[in-house]
């Protein structure tokens, strides 16, 4: 099956080489007050086969989880859903996708699937968010991915924002994480228990920043992960996971047999 947006998504090196090479010797502060802060149109692509990406970013990891699982090991320190989602309590094995935003990315996050939409800001740990920039350089000027300087995961602002979708009965998450100079995390609508279409502009975080897409595994659904780690991907225009609805391919297969 040919999937639209499947082939848009770049690998790390050849993004550097063609997006940020582009822009990477103007001023700083043209980067920073306007680059930055630029959203452009994007066709608003439906298909619920699929998660889109929520954020535009180079994929850090991807895998499916435990509660209390290993999602990265940083420096000896297990960092888990519980840890991402700083609930103790959260008892459900999911899939989840670490991107990283940098500052010539696009900022505006987009809803993955359709849905009913609530967020909520979790407590700091700490009184000042880690910095982002050494994973920055690790990733542009040397072209990889480590796990070294990534504490930021524990300790940073976040909001966990939660997205009922009701055409796959399930809850699924998105949860952004700040960087050290981050002025906010800032939704586009204040109110809770928003209806939102898939890939729709939600929110946008402030400069650095990570996005981790959460998704419960199910059942009735398998859920199959399109990208690799080191890839780059834009909001709203590359698929993340391709949806099986195993009940549907079940009758398939029934009607299959008796024919």
């Amino acid at each position: 099956m040919e999937i639209r947006g499947h082939l848009m998504a770049k690998s790390l090196e050849d993004w550097v080489n063609s997006d940020v090479k582009a822009v990477a010797n103007k001023p700083l502060d043209w980067l920073s007050s306007h680059y930055f802060f630029r959203d452009p149109a994007r066709p608003l692509y439906s298909d619920s086969c699929f998660f889109f990406s929520p954020a535009d970013g180079i994929i850090l990891y991807q895998k499916q989880v435990k509660p209390d699982e290993t999602v990265i090991d940083i420096k000896g320190q297990n960092y888990s859903l519980r840890d991402a989602m700083r609930d103790e309590s959260f008892d459900q094995e999911c899939m989840i996708i670490g991107i990283f935003m940098t500052m010539y990315d696009v900022h505006v996050n987009r809803i993955p699937f359709a849905g009913t939409l609530c967020y909520k800001e979790l407590e700091p740990i700490g009184t000042h968010n880690l910095p982002m920039l050494d994973t920055e350089v690790d990733l542009i000027s040397e072209l990889r991915i480590s796990n070294e300087n990534a504490e930021y995961l524990y300790k940073n602002q976040r909001v966990l924002n939660s997205i009922y979708a009701s055409d796959l009965g399930l809850r699924y998450y998105v949860l952004q994480i700040a960087d050290y100079d981050v002025e906010c995390i800032t939704p586009f609508q204040l109110g809770q228990n928003n209806q939102c279409s898939q890939n729709e502009r939600f929110s946008m975080i402030r400069y650095g920043s990570q996005v981790e897409l959460i998704v419960p595994i199910t059942d009735q659904y398998e859920f199959e992960l399109l990208q690799e780690p080191g890839v780059h991907v834009e909001a709203g225009l590359d698929p993340l996971i391709l949806i099986h609805d195993l009940d549907l391919e079940d009758e398939e297969e029934t009607q299959d047999d008796e024919t």
